[in-house]
């Protein structure tokens, strides 16, 4: 007889470890499934993280094998494998992978999203040695020191705001003459004296030897190139949601699942955690407690 999960979790950041765990707690009968060999999901590749309550300083891939052991510890069952789609079959969901086909009560969408990337030279090489994706999450690591913010929407104005609060002096660079964020964020960076902003600018590569030294710069309406020291570059061109699995089966918007803080999408049974869903903060601990939240949803529905 085929085995019915009471859940299904999918990924293994820390949206879907914490969900792990209170399932455990919860004694559900749960299977972890993630594409990757190892879990942690964008946290692996955060070089220190400063924010997360009670370790301080912890590096990221310490932070994300110490989330699965705490998974493991209670029990956790765990496999590595592709979602291809999940589809219904009366009360049940399929989950199809490329290997094979699990049959669960409910699933937990915690497959999170990536940044987008600038594709230039330098860019891999420095992650986490200069180069972030979250101010919120490094900037405090850039005390002093000058830095520059690549993008010009909200989130970008956003992270030169913040940062200049620090830095001794943040360079946003954009392609365009014009920026795209709301008018009071721009208002804002209009406003702050160690704000620099480099127009019609696209960063053609990103220098350093253990740290980023310097950026490479082309202005895109003269052609000219120049180099600019900084100690750090944040890239801020968006965010893409790992959700391309996931299309037609729940209501989304922009690439997002629709979601609450308590997970619940519009389809019976399915829910989601973490930074694929819509929210207004993607950090390590709003995963988290999406994780915890989203569980607490599952036992509420297989109550019935």
């Amino acid at each position: 007889m085929e085995k019915i999960f009471e859940l299904i979790i999918i990924g293994s950041g820390p949206a879907g470890l914490a969900a792990a765990v209170y399932a455990q707690r919860a004694r559900l009968d749960t299977l972890v499934i993630e594409k990757e060999m190892m879990s942690g999901g964008q946290v692996l590749t955060t070089y220190e993280v400063d924010n997360y309550p009670g370790l301080p300083g912890i590096n990221g891939y310490d932070l994300g094998m110490k989330l699965r052991e705490h998974a493991e510890k209670l029990g956790t069952v765990f496999a590595v494998d592709k979602v291809l789609r999940i589809e219904e079959e009366g009360a049940d969901k399929i989950v199809v992978c490329e290997d094979g086909s699990y049959r669960t009560k409910t699933v937990l969408i915690a497959t999170g999203a990536v940044h987008r990337k600038l594709g230039v030279p330098g860019e891999e090489e420095l992650s986490g040695m200069g180069v972030s994706y979250c101010a919120t999450c490094d900037g405090a690591f850039f005390r002093n020191k000058i830095t520059a913010v690549v993008g010009g929407g909200d989130v970008a104005l956003e992270d030169a705001i913040f940062l200049s609060r620090m830095c001794r002096k943040v360079y946003l660079i954009h392609r365009r003459d014009e920026l795209r964020g709301a008018k009071s964020l721009q208002e804002t960076v209009f406003g702050q004296e160690n704000i620099e902003i480099l127009w019609d600018t696209q960063v053609v590569e990103i220098e350093g030897g253990s740290q980023v030294e310097r950026l490479k710069l082309k202005n895109k309406r003269s052609g000219e190139e120049r180099e600019l020291e900084v100690q750090g570059v944040f890239i801020a061109v968006g965010i893409t949601p790992n959700s391309e699995a996931f299309q037609g089966l729940v209501d989304m918007k922009q690439g997002y699942i629709a979601a609450g803080e308590d997970g619940v999408t519009s389809a019976a049974g399915i829910f989601a955690a973490g930074d694929v869903r819509e929210k207004q903060l993607r950090q390590i601990i709003t995963a988290a407690a999406d994780g915890a939240n989203a569980v607490t949803s599952v036992e509420r529905y297989l109550r019935g």
